[in-house]
């Protein structure tokens, strides 16, 4: 049955008692906080950790607004201002209620049902929506349970272009050093391979083609050499290169690093000259991040195809998509093998479709460029002081996105602990502090992110 909803409250009316003449499971019992912990320390494997893992995680009970309220306090804090967005996601902050309102309007008619044979509503409105907000000449839309999936598919439609247009030997990917695209095979291929989370599988992946890093410097001027060098490289792969595929603006994971929008209308131009096609993988960047609605806007460029996820949702399911241009689409469509040879079961769930529409409207329909601007000048306010503590090399902002980079490995343990006292919730890597809050963060807390993020930078 389909949970009441109690306007008064602006939530769901509070549950009725399980009686077995109804049906349905009862409430279940809710663990203790040490046996939860001892729970999942036995068997539940949490990101890029060990097994057991080796760090306790902080056990959040409920989230509203910016804040995530623990189970019990930790370092005197019982809620933590969230610093991240939950993994650049939540950009519309937690229990929102027009998110929630699509939710449960859409558990009352279906979750999900397959996609093959088979549309619904909520698909062909986001689709739809998607191809309205995103660059010239994008046009179709494969729907993804992941970003990391919807890198797998740009990658096969661009394989399978090639391979239906007669020219299979181009089957090579050429990206530049510092970037990462996910966890899964082909995306591993294109992280960079060197230091990075993926150098384990260096010898097993495909050997793809890499450039140095741009330069560093959203504002700096294109380097003329390093330029030359990047055009020399795709001209000497072009044979064999099916697709170059950078993160525009901004390489995320792979070291939080900003470049001049300037490199993005070199590739676009050599890619042209040279028949190669040009990949966006705008997971991280898209939907606000750096200022732009997407950070292709920065360059004034279009991609052949773009990957798009993380803030898709608002953080609240899992979706990504994969667009791509008539040109491609029609390729594939006139080979040998007339199918993008693709189809995750969950492909199209109608509630993620839902919501991610309700996200992208909430987003739009109000001044979220000015929200984004508005954070970014508290963080370059907030985060001046890092530059003058010991080991700190660099702090840099931009949009929402905020950065102190170390000389040093960051002791992960001493700066979260640092971040929980001053009530913020971080998660340092490598050498780096940084945040990407939810782009309803006030000005007191966007203050706030800042004295944790320096105290993260000073103790970690």
């Amino acid at each position: 049955m389909p949970e009441p909803y109690d306007p008064e409250l602006g939530g769901p009316a509070e549950p009725k008692p399980y009686a077995p003449e109804i049906g349905g499971p009862s409430e279940p019992k809710p663990y203790a906080p040490d046996e939860l912990r001892a729970l999942d320390r036995a068997h539940v494997w949490h990101p890029y950790g060990p097994m057991p893992g080796r760090q306790e995680p902080l056990i959040v009970e409920s989230a509203s607004g910016v804040r995530l309220r623990l189970a019990e306090p930790v370092e005197g804090q019982r809620e933590l201002v969230d610093g991240m967005s939950s993994w650049w996601s939540a950009v519309h902050g937690y229990n929102h209620p027009v998110l929630n309102e699509a939710a449960r309007g859409q558990l009352d008619r279906m979750s999900h049902v397959m996609f093959g044979g088979l549309t619904h509503e909520p698909a062909v409105r986001l689709a739809t929506r998607l191809v309205e907000i995103t660059p010239e000449p994008l046009q179709h839309v494969f729907l993804a349970d992941s970003g990391s999936v919807s890198v797998e598919v740009a990658v096969k439609m661009c394989l399978q272009y090639w391979r239906s247009a007669g020219r299979p030997e181009k089957r090579r990917l050429l990206t530049w050093r510092g970037g990462y695209h996910g966890d899964t095979w082909q995306p591993m291929s294109v992280c960079d391979p060197d230091g990075g989370m993926h150098e384990l599988w260096s010898g097993a992946l495909p050997r793809q083609v890499f450039a140095d890093a741009p330069p560093d410097g959203f504002d700096a001027e294109p380097d003329p050499a390093y330029v030359a060098r990047l055009r020399e490289l795709i001209a000497a792969h072009a044979d064999e290169v099916a697709a170059v595929i950078v993160e525009p603006v901004v390489q995320g994971a792979g070291g939080m690093r900003f470049h001049s929008p300037a490199y993005l209308r070199v590739l676009r131009e050599a890619c042209d000259e040279l028949d190669v096609l040009l990949v966006f993988d705008e997971i991280a960047t898209g939907f606000g991040r750096t200022g732009k609605l997407f950070a292709a806007g920065h360059a004034g460029v279009s991609p052949d195809v773009m990957c798009v996820g993380k803030a898709l949702t608002g953080g609240y399911l899992t979706m990504a998509a994969t667009l791509c241009t008539s040109r491609v689409a029609e390729g594939i469509s006139r080979g040998e093998v007339p199918v993008l040879a693709h189809g995750p079961t969950f492909m199209g769930n109608p509630l993620a479709a839902s919501i991610a529409s309700a996200s992208v409207d909430l987003l739009l329909g109000q001044d979220w460029e000015g929200e984004v601007a508005r954070i970014g000048a508290g963080l370059r306010s907030g985060l001046a002081p890092a530059s003058d503590l010991p080991g700190v090399v660099d702090v840099r902002v931009l949009g929402a996105i905020g950065v102190v980079q170390l000389d040093h490995e960051v002791d992960m343990a001493a700066a979260t602990r640092a971040a929980v006292r001053e009530g913020v919730w971080l998660r340092p890597f490598r050498d780096l502090v940084y945040t990407m809050p939810p782009y309803v963060t006030g000005d007191d807390d966007v203050q706030r992110i800042c004295r944790a993020v320096c105290a993260a930078a000073r103790e970690g």
